[in-house]
């Protein structure tokens, strides 16, 4: 028994150690833009950010839906696209995607993303996600373009833009107390 002992504590030690490796870390932060940031059992992740043009045929795409006093871009302002990914990659039902969304720069300064009418095929609009569903869905224009993202859209102090990095941050009720953030490559 006592040759035993030691053996079934090595045993058990080793079983041990291998059950704390299945545990997937949580990511809320990321460097940059293309990381997978963890949230309220749902995964996020920025495609691109960039300025966008108004004279540009894409980017005119990007800009319908605004009314007329939305649409002026008052002088040293703007326009900043972020393009959003969510994945339901687990098996939790009914998943809210976050609506709360704010860039800040190294000033503190924050950005909210102007609500973009329901025209607007290329707008992020959160929602619930089942198992293994994608937003932009992955049959939508968003979804079907180079891009596989969802519009925020900014206005932003062209000024603003020396205060880098800009960080985004993400904020969901499926995860109260908790924000993800990701440093946006301006």
């Amino acid at each position: 028994m006592r040759r035993l002992l030691p053996s079934l504590a090595v045993v058990v030690l080793a079983l041990a150690a291998a059950g704390c490796g299945n545990k997937q870390p949580t990511t809320l932060h990321g460097d940059t833009e293309g990381s997978y940031l963890d949230l309220g059992g749902l995964k996020y992740q920025i495609q691109i950010s960039r300025l966008l043009n108004p004279g540009s045929i894409e980017d005119r795409a990007y800009l319908v839906g605004l009314n007329g006093a939305q649409r002026r871009l008052p002088a040293g302002q703007q326009w900043f696209g972020v393009f959003v990914r969510v994945e339901n990659d687990g098996d939790r039902k009914n998943v809210r995607a976050a609506t709360d969304f704010t860039i800040v720069d190294t000033q503190n300064n924050k950005f909210r993303p102007i609500a973009l009418a329901p025209v607007n095929v290329f707008a992020y609009r959160g929602g619930t996600l089942q198992p293994k569903d994608v937003v932009p869905a992955p049959d939508s224009p968003p979804g079907q373009g180079s891009i596989q993202g969802s519009l925020l859209l900014f206005k932003i102090p062209v000024a603003n833009f020396e205060n880098r990095p800009l960080e985004l941050q993400i904020r969901s009720a499926a995860a109260p107390g908790k924000t993800a953030t990701v440093d946006l490559d301006v």
